[in-house]
């Protein structure tokens, strides 16, 4: 038996044909879809390990739910350039999208560059992986400084008069996460939010209410004072 066929089968087991409705509720494109559970798709990608060539087939068999395992797989220091730019002009559904970009894209030594460059792209799910990318750098690269993300606001800020769902979802996601990793990016991600706020698109409006009622919410005002005041005791 293959690496793939094994992969395959233990995907079959835990399919759920009966949640497909519900998933389709949520905006989750059901085509091809087993039904799984992401902590199932976890369970299985644990046993798996990672497997460049095996992530690399799972993604070609065009089910979504290995799609999803695929990137879990993945060797992320592997991943060339034009395979990301292939899977991401492969994802037809916002799940898939972000967990690829949560899981292997995220860990890529690319990953800045893609934010760059696909945030800039015409197609919806494209366009989407760049701040949904830049989302989860925002959250898991503790290593970048705050330059790299105060350069990324005008990338906000151009995409943020687009009207369709998945894009100005994720571009708010970006903008917010940005915003509460630490005072110096709070303020950025605030004066970004005000600046789109004077765009006066319906997605520009919502996109900034959104952000602005969060990022300057007592609840993360306190946190970031808080975590300012550890890291300073941390340090000294």
């Amino acid at each position: 038996m293959s690496d793939l066929t094994a992969a395959l089968a233990l995907l079959q087991q835990d399919a759920r044909p009966a949640e497909l409705a519900g998933m389709a509720r949520f905006g989750i494109n059901i085509e091809q879809r087993l039904g799984l559970s992401v902590p199932a798709l976890r369970r299985i990608a644990k046993t798996l390990g990672h497997d460049h060539a095996l992530a690399l087939a799972l993604w070609d068999t065009g089910i979504p739910d290995a799609r999803i395992v695929a990137g879990m797989v993945a060797e992320p220091a592997k991943l060339s350039a034009k395979q990301m730019d292939t899977w991401a002009k492969g994802f037809s559904s916002w799940d898939v999208c972000d967990q690829v970009c949560g899981s292997a894209f995220v860990a890529s030594p690319l990953a800045w560059r893609k934010v760059a460059l696909w945030g800039a792209r015409p197609e919806e799910f494209v366009r989407r992986a760049a701040f949904a990318l830049l989302a989860t750098l925002a959250v898991h690269d503790r290593q970048a400084d705050d330059q790299c993300f105060v350069a990324a606001l005008p990338l906000i800020e151009a995409a943020a008069s687009d009207e369709r769902n998945y894009v100005k979802k994720a571009v708010n996601w970006a903008l917010r996460n940005i915003g509460k990793r630490n005072p110096v990016l709070n303020a950025a991600a605030i004066a970004a939010a005000r600046c789109i706020q004077q765009q006066g698109t319906k997605s520009a409006r919502w996109i900034a209410a959104d952000a602005l009622r969060e990022l300057t919410s007592e609840a993360v005002q306190l946190r970031l004072r808080v975590t300012k005041l550890l890291n300073h005791s941390a340090n000294t």
